[in-house]
């Protein structure tokens, strides 16, 4: 379970994200909704440890996370993406993938040294979960071309299998379909969904609402930092503080 508490984030005397408590199920796909400006993408930075709370607190099934760093919330299993991919253009798709891989004993100098062999191996290894994990998401035919050469749809392809590197058991999706052809959309909602059979649990950023009902059971919706309604797709469409939020009072 991935739980805020009373979550707030100043700037000055501007509350970008505003008391604000939820509970996620990390065998569950939950989206969070809401106009641009409402706050959700600092919600995601509060949660992920690339912004510090002002005041609340984040727990993943029970353990405290928002006194840690980004990289600790991920050997934790809690890991992000972004609405703007940007891999490194000159590298491979696999050598971004393999990014990804953590806790890698060749990171540390003496091992090796002392310790080649195992370097070796734990090197392949990670080679070959990481080509299993291109070919999940459609890119085996690109894995030894350059990232430059991907359209905005395989970069969040990309960016989804070097996630699935860490062994993530929650996952931050900021705006999967924003800027994806159809046919790559479809793949991404394929691919979110097979994973989350596997037992993943996200936490979905989107605008798209037929994409957003696609995939989530469950909504959030935030609008000026504060959580509005949280419900069925269905029901949220249907209450009319969305539609304000969303579309302003004349809607």
């Amino acid at each position: 379970m991935l739980e805020a508490s009373g979550v707030t984030r100043r700037f000055g005397g501007m509350r970008a994200v505003n008391d604000i408590s939820f509970a996620v199920k990390l065998d569950g796909i939950t989206g969070l909704i809401g106009p641009n400006g409402a706050g959700k993408t600092t919600m995601f930075n509060l949660l992920a440890g690339s912004l510090a709370v002002t005041s609340g607190t984040v727990r993943l099934n029970g353990r405290r996370l928002d006194r840690l760093r980004a990289d600790q919330r991920v050997a934790l299993g809690l890991v992000r993406t972004f609405q703007i991919p940007r891999p490194f253009a000159a590298m491979s798709v696999l050598e971004n993938v393999l990014l990804g891989a953590q806790h890698q004993a060749g990171e540390r100098f003496w091992t090796n040294w002392f310790s080649s062999r195992r370097v070796g191996q734990e090197e392949r290894a990670n080679i070959e979960r990481a080509e299993a994990l291109i070919e999940f998401v459609t890119l085996g035919r690109l894995s030894r071309a350059p990232a430059r050469f991907l359209s905005g749809g395989q970069r969040k392809l990309l960016e989804l299998a070097r996630a699935l590197m860490t062994e993530p058991r929650l996952m931050l999706l900021d705006e999967p379909a924003a800027g994806v052809a159809p046919a790559l959309l479809d793949t991404i909602a394929d691919r979110i969904l097979a994973l989350n059979a596997r037992g993943v649990g996200f936490l979905v950023i989107e605008h798209n609402m037929e994409f957003v009902a696609r995939l989530c059971r469950r909504v959030m919706v935030m609008g000026a930092g504060r959580l509005l309604r949280d419900g069925t797709p269905d029901e949220v469409l249907a209450d009319p503080s969305v539609v304000d939020a969303f579309l302003g009072s004349g809607a």
